[in-house]
């Protein structure tokens, strides 16, 4: 494993899983954690550029500290880099996910209190523990406190157990319509086209790699016109909608939003990014 985004080390530390294969000063089977804020960023080093992005609830094994920040990999998809260590928190049990394109969570279930609202992202888990009608109770730990866990209210109905799957990607893409565009983004509240996809998959029960470049070596070949297939440029990708549409994050409109699909490919090799690279299809996991 050469490529920098999947391999967890950073010459300092590395996972025990790669004892023998990379040279560093300790291996670490690393700290379990995960995000206790609306989102944080995968940072390539403490300096930057952002990568990826982590929302509310996602885990993050740390396997080593510098300053601010801490290095490690994401549990989904062994993403690498450093993230602020402000926002994260020891893992805790997660029972549900957010299916609304965005909610929140508070104190009091008093729709009228004036309190501190918290958003949440689309795809964020939490640990449900009752629910009384309209709203359900959650416990979190908030980044900077003591480690009790404090007790919140969500609307219950933005809320599916977490092993309770969607079925069609493109619906759940569709959920992210009109989010602004953000490179390396993976909340409802900006997302890039890498972001879309692995999002939309995920909610089904369907990894696939965090950048599109990975994602295009997912599935099979395909002729790129059933609903669900993945179309590839060089550094982008956008799911095909249906016979004439595609949906993708991109920077044209700054947002997610459909487009016909000859037109975005005529668009995009026009304005110099080239023609589509790729078509994939990406099937359910075997049971």
């Amino acid at each position: 494993m050469t490529d920098r985004r999947l391999l967890r080390s950073n010459g300092r530390v590395a996972h025990v899983s790669l004892e023998g294969q990379v040279a560093t000063e300790r291996f670490s089977e690393g700290t379990a954690c995960q995000v206790g804020v609306q989102s944080v960023a995968i940072l390539r080093t403490p300096d930057g550029p952002r990568d990826r992005e982590l929302i509310t609830g996602e885990g993050f094994t740390v396997l080593d500290r510098s300053g601010r920040f801490s290095f490690g990999f994401s549990e989904k998809d062994g993403y690498v880099g450093w993230v602020l260590s402000t926002c994260l928190v020891p893992r805790q049990k997660v029972t549900h996910r957010v299916i609304a394109p965005r909610s929140f969570y508070k104190a009091t279930p008093d729709i009228k209190a004036w309190e501190p609202v918290f958003p949440l992202s689309l795809g964020a888990r939490v640990q449900v523990v009752g629910e009384d009608g309209r709203w359900t109770q959650i416990v979190m730990q908030q980044p900077g406190r003591d480690d009790a866990l404090s007790a919140f209210v969500m609307p219950s109905a933005h809320l599916a157990p977490i092993d309770t799957l969607a079925s069609d990607p493109v619906d759940e893409a569709m959920k992210y319509l009109g989010t602004p565009y953000l490179w390396g983004g993976n909340s409802s509240f900006g997302i890039d086209c890498s972001g879309l996809v692995q999002a939309a998959y995920l909610a089904c029960g369907i990894p696939v790699g965090p950048d599109s470049d990975l994602q295009a070596k997912d599935g099979v070949a395909s002729d790129g016109r059933a609903r669900g297939d993945l179309l590839f440029w060089a550094g982008h990708v956008a799911i095909v909608a249906d016979d004439t549409r595609l949906l993708h994050a991109n920077t044209h409109h700054m947002a997610v939003a459909f487009e016909d699909i000859e037109a975005a490919i005529a668009r995009i090799e026009a304005q110099g990014d080239g023609p589509v690279t790729a078509r994939r299809r990406i099937s359910p996991p075997r049971e």
